[in-house]
C-alpha cells in the first residue's frame, strides 16, 4: 500500500471500539502493550478506558456503564449512543464502530454534512468533570457532529471539537511497552469501495483519492483511510471471509511502532497471536479488541 501524505485534511482524532466488558479491554489491551487510562464514565450512561499516543490520536474502547443511562439518552435522541446499541444488536458486543475526526468548528462541520447529505442529525455537545493538571476540578467540554450512510448502518462518522479541553498531563499515558507512537492507518471494508468515495472525502475534507485494484486511499492528516475489498483485506491483513456483504465497516488500525523485533518477544511472553505479513505484525481482533490490529515500523 502507499505512503500516506501529511495533508491539509481532517486529522483523524480516536476511535471507538465497543466492548461488552472495561476491565475485558483493559486486560487485553495491557497484553497488547499499551497503557492504559482510568475508566472515565460518561454523563449518558457509557464509559471508557482509553489509549493516547503522542501523535496526538487515541483508541477509545466504549463499555455500557448505566445500561437505564444509556437506553433513556437514546430515546431522548442522543446519536452517539443510538448507533452505538445499533452496533451492538447487529454487529455484536465487541467491534470498531465509529471514527472521530478532530474539528475546530463542530457547528460549521454539521451545516457542511446536511448541505452534502450525509448529516446524521444535531450536533451534540457534553462535559464532563476531571481533575486538572494542578490538582483542582474542572470541566471539559466537547461537541460532536455527525456522518452516516445509510448504507452503511454499522459504521459512524463524527468530528469532535474540544470546547474546553482536558487540561492533563499525559506524558505517562503516551509510553507504551509496545512502542507504538501513533495510529498510521484506518482500514473499512466494502465489496466496491468507489462506491463511498464520495462519503468519506467530504467527511475528511480531502478531494485526493488513489484507486487500485484493492480498493481506495485518502491521506489523512496524521493518518491515512484506505477501503478494501475481499481481496485487500486477505492479501495486506489476511483477514478471511470477505466484506460480508454490502456497506462501509471499520476493520483495522495499523499502528506505527518503533521496534518490531522487541514487539515480536513481547507478543510471544504475553501469548498473543499474530502473523507476518510484509513488514507488518498483524493480530486479529479479540474480546475487548473489536478490530484487527496492524503494527509496522515507524
Amino acid at each position: 500500500m502507499t505512503e500516506f501524505r501529511k495533508t491539509s485534511s481532517c486529522a483523524v482524532d480516536h476511535a471507538v471500539l465497543p466492548t461488552a466488558d472495561i476491565a475485558v479491554a483493559r486486560e487485553r489491551l495491557i497484553r497488547l502493550g499499551f497503557t492504559v487510562a482510568p475508566t472515565a464514565d460518561h454523563p449518558f450512561g457509557t464509559q471508557n478506558a482509553c489509549v493516547y499516543f503522542s501523535d496526538q490520536t487515541y483508541l477509545e474502547p466504549l463499555a455500557v456503564g448505566q445500561r437505564e443511562t444509556c437506553e433513556a439518552a437514546a430515546r431522548s435522541g442522543n446519536i452517539f449512543v443510538r448507533y452505538d446499541q445499533a452496533y451492538r444488536f447487529r454487529r455484536g458486543e465487541d467491534g470498531f464502530s465509529a471514527l472521530a475526526f478532530a474539528t475546530p468548528d463542530a457547528a460549521g462541520d454539521r451545516a457542511r454534512f446536511e448541505a452534502a447529505g450525509i448529516s446524521a442529525g444535531e450536533n451534540f455537545s457534553f462535559s464532563r468533570p476531571y481533575v486538572d493538571t494542578a490538582g483542582n476540578p474542572a470541566q471539559a467540554q466537547f461537541e460532536l457532529a455527525y456522518a452516516a450512510d445509510l448504507r452503511a448502518p454499522d459504521a459512524l462518522f463524527f468530528t469532535c471539537q474540544r470546547i474546553k479541553p482536558l487540561d492533563v498531563d499525559r506524558s505517562v499515558l503516551e509510553q507504551h511497552a509496545n512502542s507504538v507512537s501513533g495510529i498510521r492507518e484506518i482500514i473499512l471494508s466494502e465489496r466496491n469501495p468507489s462506491d463511498f468515495q464520495y462519503l468519506l472525502q467530504e467527511v475528511m475534507q480531502q478531494r485526493e483519492v488513489t484507486a487500485h485494484s484493492f480498493g481506495i486511499e485518502l491521506s489523512a492528516a496524521k493518518a491515512g483511510v484506505s477501503v478494501l475489498n475481499a481481496a485487500g483485506l486477505k492479501g495486506f491483513f489476511g483477514i478471511e471471509g470477505g466484506t460480508h456483504g454490502r456497506g462501509l465497516r471499520l476493520r483495522a488500525i495499523v499502528f506505527a511502532t518503533k521496534n518490531l523485533s522487541q514487539l515480536r518477544h513481547h507478543f510471544g511472553q504475553a501469548g498473543i497471536e499474530f502473523t507476518e505479513i510484509g513488514q507488518r505484525l498483524i493480530v486479529p481482533a479479540a474480546a475487548g479488541q473489536g478490530a484487527v490490529f496492524a503494527f509496522e515500523a515507524a
